[in-house]
């Protein structure tokens, strides 16, 4: 599969696009949840609590942004799609407003149409399809021309369901979900053109 043939891209942005630096663990235990993910964790509660909560959760998830550093190769990366008049995009389960913070953090927003930058308030969180989708529909692409780069399980499902193709990126090369990706790479760096 020739992924630099297709002239839509969409990325993941935490430990994607950026170092990850979220630790969920300390993250859930601040909030006082239960294992597994949090914005699930946070649906099932009553929306009172749940509203305080997402206050609380945005409060810290604006601190990683703040501190957010590049993944060695997305800047190179994302030149070079650029370079080839590729169409990008990001679809994060953070909110679009901290998504624009982590990338002007990272020095990596002058790729990217800030309306072409969704959050969790423009689209059902992913696993869901919908941002992805969303965005397709704005660039009047197909899932088919287009391909969605990231380094967890729901985004991986999420643009299978898109019907992209999916990239699994994994610094430590483990691929836990490498049956759901088209392509595995440990470095952005790996997906560059000739």
């Amino acid at each position: 599969m020739d992924l630099l043939a297709r002239r839509h891209w969409v990325f993941d942005m935490d430990g994607t696009l950026t170092v990850a630096a979220h630790d969920f663990d300390a993250i859930r235990a601040e909030l006082g949840l239960p294992d597994g993910p949090i914005l699930e964790s946070l649906d099932r509660l009553p929306a009172d609590e749940a509203a305080h909560l997402h206050a609380r959760l945005e409060d810290i998830e604006e601190g990683i942004a703040r501190r957010t550093e590049a993944q060695p190769g997305a800047a190179a990366l994302l030149a070079d799609l650029h370079d080839r008049g590729a169409t990008l995009g990001i679809v994060t389960r953070n909110k679009r407003r901290l998504a624009h913070i982590t990338l002007a953090a990272a020095g990596l927003a002058e790729f990217f149409t800030p309306a072409d930058v969704l959050g969790r308030d423009e689209a059902p969180h992913k696993p869901s399809p919908a941002g992805i989708q969303l965005l397709l529909r704005r660039w009047g692409a197909e899932g088919a021309d287009a391909v969605m780069v990231d380094d967890y399980l729901f985004d991986l499902q999420a643009g299978r369901a898109a019907g992209t193709a999916t990239v699994l990126f994994d610094v430590r090369g483990l691929f836990a979900w490498a049956d759901h990706a088209d392509r595995c790479v440990r470095d952005l760096r790996q997906l560059l053109g000739p």
